[in-house]
Formats: C-alpha cells, structure tokens, sequence
C-alpha cells in the first residue's frame, strides 16, 4: 500500500468496513420502506476508485463481490492484485476508445455507453474475444456540459441502433444527477431517467429496463425513484481525500473515518 493510501486507512479496516456497511443497509432500508420497494430490488454497486487493493481484499472478506471503477488503468492494476478473488468488475467512468482493449479483458459490465463510436469499437473487441458484455447507457439529465451522456432526446435513437452491436447486452440506462444541495433539482435528474426508461418500454421492443442512478450523497432520493443499481463509494469507504469532496456539501460522513 502507498504512502498516501495507508495514510487514509486506520488500524481497523474491517470493522470500519463493517460498521460502514451496516450504517449503508439501514439507510436503504429505509428509503426502500419509504417508496414501498422490497430491499432485493436495489443493487448496491461499491465504487472502489482510489481505493487500494488490499482494503477490496477485505471489503470481499466482509462480502462485497463486485466493484465499481473509473479509470481503466487503476482498475487492470487492482484485478491483477485480486486475481485469486472471484470478483466482478464494472467499469462506470468515460471510456476513450483507446482503453475498450483494456477494459474488454476483465470488465463484466459497462455503465457509460454514450457514443456509436464506443459501441463500434466495443463490438470489434467482444467479437475478438469471443465474448459479451452488459452494458448501460448514460443519458445527461443535468443539461450540464461538463457531464458525459447522450441528451434525453437522442436516447430513443440511440437505443434501438445498439441491435447492429450483438456483443452488447443493454442493461438499462444511467445518470449522474446534479450536483446539488437542493433535493428537488436532484430527484429531477431521476424522474426523467425513469420516464425516458419508461417511453423506451412502451415504444420500442428493447428489455434495457434497469435505472443506474444515485451515488453517496443521493442514493436514497434515487431508490424512492425506481434506482435499480445504486453506485456507492464513499458511504462504504469513507470521503475521499480529492477535489470531487467539495461536490456533497451536505453529505453526512459515515461512521468511520476510512477514506475512498
């Protein structure tokens, strides 16, 4: 473990780890209680980004077996470290098309399909590899332009080409919502993703039905909002030490003081 890493763990990373997660499933047991949604229809993706491998050893030791990254490159040094595990890995980031080699070798699922071109490449490489892969696509609800995704009016179009991919399996949609302290203008964010996803069942024949939305600071909203994957990181390893920290103003720490 680096020198700036180890500096971010305590002592006691399991029961850290533990408590976080046990704090985690209270606070989706209760928005799922709120929304009158049973607990198995939310699927807790951790994100690992930042976070060393050895902290995942014993995340997975505690139970976690899938994990979340940003960065193909972080992503191919920690699955060679974990190669003993039985892990899955998404990789939930923008892609560059120059990475999909990389990325097709260890990654179960994609959430971050937003272009033909990705979908081209992507497909040249499953096909080389004998293989498949699930895949969502990302839609930008926010209107922000520093966000990655396909505006919701291209979404329609955009589906129904993904049948000349046969080695993409669309899973459903995906989103970050605003960055806010205002819930209303985050819980919009998710209401349009869920329309768009409902439109999609109406008009067309696809199955892409899964909602991949909400992180830390608004997984809750997004669970009261039909979020069938929920991204969380920094609620499982802590705050993380970056830039990104001043994005969730008003985010509660977890209990421990591990860092993501």
């Amino acid at each position: 473990m680096s020198q700036m890493n180890s500096a971010r763990f305590t002592d006691d990373p399991r029961s850290l780890l533990r408590s976080n997660l046990d704090e985690l499933e209270q606070r989706i047991n209760r928005a799922c209680m709120r929304a009158r949604r049973r607990r198995s229809e939310v699927r807790v993706l951790p994100v690992s980004k930042t976070v060393p491998a050895a902290i995942i050893r014993i995340a997975s030791e505690l139970g976690l077996c899938e994990f979340g990254e940003n960065k193909v490159q972080e992503a191919e040094s920690k699955v060679r470290d974990l190669a003993d595990l039985s892990l899955n890995w998404s990789v939930i980031g923008h892609l560059q098309t120059n990475k999909v080699k990389s990325m097709v070798k260890f990654a179960n699922e994609f959430h971050a399909l937003d272009t033909l071109r990705l979908a081209e490449a992507l497909q040249a490489r499953l096909s080389a590899e004998g293989r498949h892969l699930n895949v969502f696509v990302q839609v930008n609800t926010s209107g922000e332009v520093s966000k990655y995704g396909l505006p919701p009016q291209e979404v329609e179009d955009f589906v129904l080409r993904l049948s000349d991919y046969p080695a993409l399996v669309p899973r459903g949609l995906m989103t970050l919502a605003v960055l806010s302290g205002e819930a209303d203008k985050v819980r919009e964010c998710f209401k349009l993703l869920r329309g768009l996803r409902d439109a999609l069942l109406d008009r067309t024949s696809t199955r892409l039905d899964l909602l991949s939305m909400g992180m830390t600071s608004d997984f809750e909203i997004a669970i009261e909002e039909g979020a069938d994957v929920i991204r969380v990181g920094q609620a499982i390893f802590g705050p993380r030490p970056t830039k990104d920290r001043q994005y969730w103003p008003g985010l509660p720490l977890p209990t421990s003081a591990l860092s993501a």
